[in-house]
C-alpha cells in the first residue's frame, strides 16, 4: 500500500521577506501550519513575530516569497479579501470601538460577514438572527453579562475576550492571535487560554505570546524566530530542550 497524502497545509509560507530599507525584518520565512494545529509564534522583542503576522493578514506586502491558503495563492490578496477567505486576526493592542457594547459590536461583525450592508433596505433590526448568534458567542466566552456594557467599561481581560468574539464572528478557518494575552493580569490570562483551547478543531490556530507557560501548556508545535529568521520548529519537548532556543531566547528558565 502507498504512504497516505500528507494534508495540505492549511497556511503555507515559502521565502518570506520583508524588508524596509536596509533593514529585513523577515528574513526567508518557510512555515507550514497544519489544519487544526495550535502553534505557537515565539522569539526576541525585535525578532520579525508582529510583521510576520502583518504580512500573512496582508497589512503589509511582502519583498519576496509567497503566501499560501489551503491550494490558493494569496501573496497579492488584499486583507480584506484574507478575511472572506477565511484568515482572520487579533491585534497585540485592542482595536475595539469602545463606546459599542459587545452585543453591538459582535451583531456588526455577523452582519459584515454576511455582507447585510449592501441591503440598504433592511435594518439589523430586521435581522433578529444576527443578535440570536451574537448573544451565543458571547455566553460562548463568559461575556454574556456584559452584553450591554460600554466596551470601554470593561475589564482588560473581557475586551481581549471580546476582541476574539469578534475575530470569530467572521466563522475563520485560520485565526491569528497576536499575544492575546499582552496586558491582562496572571490570573486572567489562564481563563483566556483555557477558551481558546475550546474553539472547535477545525479552526486552525496561530498565536504570538511571550508567556512560556502558556505557550507551553497550549501549543502543540513552536517556531522560534530569531532576527527575522526561523531558528527552530518542533514540539513543546523539543523547542523546550534545544540548546539554540535556550541560548537565544529561554535562557536557563525551566519550561
Amino acid at each position: 500500500m502507498s504512504a497516505a497524502k500528507p494534508a495540505t497545509p492549511a497556511l503555507r509560507t515559502q521565502n518570506l521577506t520583508k524588508r524596509f530599507g536596509a533593514f529585513t525584518a523577515v528574513d526567508g520565512v518557510s512555515l507550514d501550519i497544519a489544519p487544526g494545529s495550535r502553534q505557537a509564534l515565539i522569539g526576541p522583542n525585535g525578532a520579525g513575530k508582529t510583521t510576520l503576522i502583518n504580512l500573512l493578514t496582508g497589512i503589509l506586502r511582502p519583498s519576496e516569497g509567497k503566501i499560501t491558503l489551503g491550494d490558493d495563492d494569496i501573496t497579492h490578496l488584499s486583507a480584506d479579501k484574507r478575511v472572506h477567505r477565511g484568515l482572520v486576526r487579533t491585534f497585540q493592542i485592542n482595536t475595539l470601538f469602545p463606546r459599542l457594547t459587545p452585543l453591538q459590536a459582535a451583531s456588526l461583525a455577523i452582519a459584515e460577514r454576511e455582507a447585510l450592508g449592501k441591503v440598504w433596505w433592511r435594518t439589523l433590526h430586521s435581522c433578529s438572527w444576527v443578535a440570536d448568534e451574537a448573544h451565543a458567542l458571547l455566553e460562548q466566552f463568559n461575556l454574556g453579562q456584559y452584553a450591554y456594557t460600554d466596551t470601554a467599561e470593561l475589564p482588560y481581560g473581557k475586551q481581549r475576550l471580546l476582541e476574539i468574539v469578534l475575530a470569530l464572528a467572521a466563522k475563520p478557518s485560520i485565526l491569528l492571535l497576536d499575544e492575546p494575552a499582552a496586558g491582562i493580569p496572571e490570573g486572567e490570562s489562564g481563563e483566556l487560554f483555557e477558551v481558546i483551547a475550546q474553539l472547535p478543531r477545525e479552526m486552525t490556530v496561530l498565536f504570538i505570546e511571550h508567556d512560556m507557560d502558556l505557550v507551553f501548556r497550549f501549543a502543540e508545535r513552536i517556531s522560534v524566530l530569531v532576527a527575522g529568521a526561523v531558528l527552530v520548529e518542533g514540539t513543546p519537548a523539543e523547542i523546550a530542550a534545544d540548546p539554540q532556543v535556550r541560548a537565544a531566547y529561554l535562557g536557563n528558565s525551566r519550561v
